[in-house]
């Protein structure tokens, strides 16, 4: 026989042994079939590693293959024998009696992929050109092929409902009675992989793990991720899709930002094959997650480890075989281990992009800057070393800004957490910070929340165009004032926090006067000392019960430490939102004074000031209530309203003390 030599054409080395018919007969039926047997040829170049989990689940497959052989095979039926070399070629002979006319005459080709059937006795060829994606990712998909998830809603529904009635073949058949193409047969069983087979946390942490039989996986329906990737690649290739099971290294549970990888792999996954290219799965990853503190497998589906783009699948798996890496140009081991890790999380959260992008930063100045880019408007949160501080987060509109000053010298760890379309913030990014210099100038207010400044999640709150975008204001003299436009229907709080014992829970409030004008609402602040400040702003819609709601802050910074301004004024329940205050603005008046007052009052039929005597208020021509009030011989003053003229009860509205005498 010639092969045409051509670019594809390969070298067969084959060996043919013959013997007489004499010695044929001579030797017998029985020996004949047993010789035959043993001629099988065991697999070659599989696969490494995992503890020699996945050359144990071959050995199972292969002894389960060659069993069921030996019990079936008659010796008037046609033998089938398949070899393949570690390339993944395919070799099959078919033997026949002489006298049977072969049933089935298959056409020889070595240009094409071998189709598997349905009982999975066929390899299909190893990735090429054609399966490889452009690295870095284009952003353009988070799945190796176009998928629209709406149309797997029915049958993701069934097969996670599927229950194990005896063995594999029944299973993947029930599997397979709402899929009706390859690609629908992989997700009913990457489906029901993922919602019915836990994590065996133990069976993973033993030295010389354990093989799973897929019988024995079904039975007690826990596995390690040999067993995940070697029952998905028998349940693949009994539904007559081709797959395989890829080993190598990976960034899972336990990983360390930065660590190197050496010796045994220790983890698998699958390659599928569907619409004339490879695509990847992990279906460990896509069933649930180990808490770290607890180690305890938690239920958890997750959709990006279902056929991801090869240019994310790298992140987090680096297989054997630079081939399964799928991409163009391949990674090097080094650049997996340096390249900055984006959880899954990432990229479900709609993340984009981040820099620095490497896991390890060091400080400039005591600062490090960290910004990530979103596919849409999306809330952040940080920790640095386990707690909400020493950070300034501002919301862009796509994305985020993180300025981070650690307190101490030293490594640190920073975690990124984002909120996405969902109710739940996770976490899509770890750093390493190193710093070699504290600016002790920088310390910033443990009450600091995030978001600092306004943003598009503030302008969704009802608060618009703020007179002061940036989400810090510096101030000489230790006062100034913000305003914003206000929803109708919206109520805001403001509160000021500190770091000492000048701003007490009972204070917060008082070295903030709100204005309500229209639908403009003016913060004016005033500071008890120099130093950091935060201001929060809470909004509440005014017709519906419950709380408020934080919405952001700001970070206030002043320098002069001459500053000592009193608190304004109390305000009580009947202040009206429209009302405005002009003088006196301190919440501590003089002893023994004459105070001039000058308010705007709406609704109002009578105003006065009262002392240790009452002092009654007019209405001017511009619509302010004035007059004066004696502070003599009193400790406290009220301003106090009376909002009919038909009754005779007043209300007060403000409070002031009188400095001791």
């Amino acid at each position: 026989m010639e092969l045409k030599k051509d670019s594809n054409s390969v070298a067969i080395d084959m060996l043919l042994i013959v013997h007489s018919e004499n010695r044929r007969a001579l030797q017998g039926t029985h020996s004949d079939r047993q010789a035959d047997l043993s001629a099988l040829p065991q697999r070659r170049g599989g696969l490494r590693g995992i503890g020699n989990g996945i050359q144990k689940w071959q050995k199972l497959e292969e002894n389960s293959l060659y069993g069921n052989l030996a019990e079936k095979q008659h010796p008037q039926q046609t033998q089938v024998i398949t070899s393949y070399d570690n390339q993944g070629t395919q070799l099959t002979v078919e033997v026949h009696p002489r006298d049977a006319m072969p049933q089935l005459l298959k056409k020889f080709s070595l240009a094409k992929r071998l189709q598997g059937d349905k009982n999975g006795n066929t390899r299909p060829r190893q990735p090429g050109g054609k399966d490889a994606h452009a690295y870095p990712w284009d952003r353009s998909s988070l799945k190796s092929m176009p998928l629209d998830l709406r149309q797997f809603e029915k049958l993701d529904t069934y097969a996670s409902q599927v229950v194990v009635k005896s063995g594999l073949d029944e299973l993947v058949d029930d599997l397979l009675q709402e899929a009706h193409s390859d690609l629908e047969r992989v997700r009913a069983i990457w489906i029901w992989i993922c919602h019915h087979i836990e994590y065996d946390i133990e069976a993973a942490q033993e030295k010389d793990r354990q093989a799973f039989k897929p019988s024995e996986i079904l039975r007690t329906q826990k596995t390690n991720c040999d067993g995940y990737a070697g029952l998905f690649e028998k349940m693949c290739r009994t539904a007559g899709v081709p797959c395989m099971t890829v080993s190598g290294y990976s960034k899972g549970f336990g990983y360390q930002t930065g660590q190197s990888f050496s010796g045994e792999f220790d983890h698998a996954w699958n390659a599928v094959y569907l619409e004339g290219r490879w695509h990847l799965v992990d279906s460990t990853w896509g069933s649930g997650l180990v808490d770290t503190t607890t180690s305890k497998f938690t239920f958890l589906y997750n959709e990006f480890y279902f056929l991801t783009h090869p240019a994310l699948f790298i992140e987090d798996h680096f297989p054997d075989n630079k081939n399964w890496q799928l991409l163009k140009p391949p990674q090097s081991l080094r650049q997996f281990e340096n390249n900055m890790y984006h959880k899954s999380e990432f990229y479900n959260k709609g993340m984009l992009s981040a820099h620095p992008a490497t896991s390890v930063i060091r400080t400039v100045n005591g600062k490090a800057t960290i910004t990530m880019e979103s596919c849409a408007p999306t809330l952040f949160m940080f920790m640095l070393n386990g707690k909400q501080e020493h950070g300034l987060l501002s919301l862009q509109k796509n994305g985020m800004r993180l300025d981070v000053y650690p307190p101490t010298m030293g490594t640190h760890k920073l975690q990124i957490f984002a909120k996405g379309n969902s109710d739940i913030y996770s976490s899509v990014l770890e750093y390493t910070i190193k710093c070699n210099y504290v600016d002790l100038g920088v310390r910033l207010p443990a009450e600091l929340l995030q978001p600092v400044g306004p943003s598009w999640f503030s302008e969704q709150m009802g608060i618009l165009k703020p007179s002061h975008p940036d989400p810090i204001i510096h101030t000489t003299d230790g006062r100034f004032s913000v305003s914003f436009g206000v929803e109708e229907g919206i109520s805001v709080l403001a509160s000021l926090h500190g770091d000492d014992g000048l701003i007490t829970e009972e204070t917060q409030r008082r070295y903030i006067f709100q204005l309500h004008r229209k639908k403009q609402t003016e913060l004016k602040v005033q500071l008890p000392r120099a130093g950091k400040f935060a201001l929060k702003i809470f909004v509440k819609k005014r017709q519906e019960p419950g709380n408020y709601v934080f919405v952001f802050n700001y970070l206030l910074c002043c320098s002069n430490t001459k500053v000592n301004w009193p608190m304004f004024p109390e305000s009580f329940g009947n202040w009206g939102q429209d009302n405005e205050l002009l003088e006196p603005l301190s919440g501590v008046l003089p002893a023994n004074r004459n105070v001039p007052f000058k308010l705007k009052l709406h609704g109002v039929a009578k105003a006065l000031v009262k002392g240790q005597d009452t002092w009654p208020l007019t209405l001017n021509s511009e619509g302010y209530w004035e007059g004066s009030c004696s502070t003599a011989g009193c400790q406290e003053v009220y301003v106090m309203v009376l909002e009919n003229a038909n009754h005779n009860f007043y209300s007060y509205i403000l409070k002031y003390k009188v400095n001791d005498q």
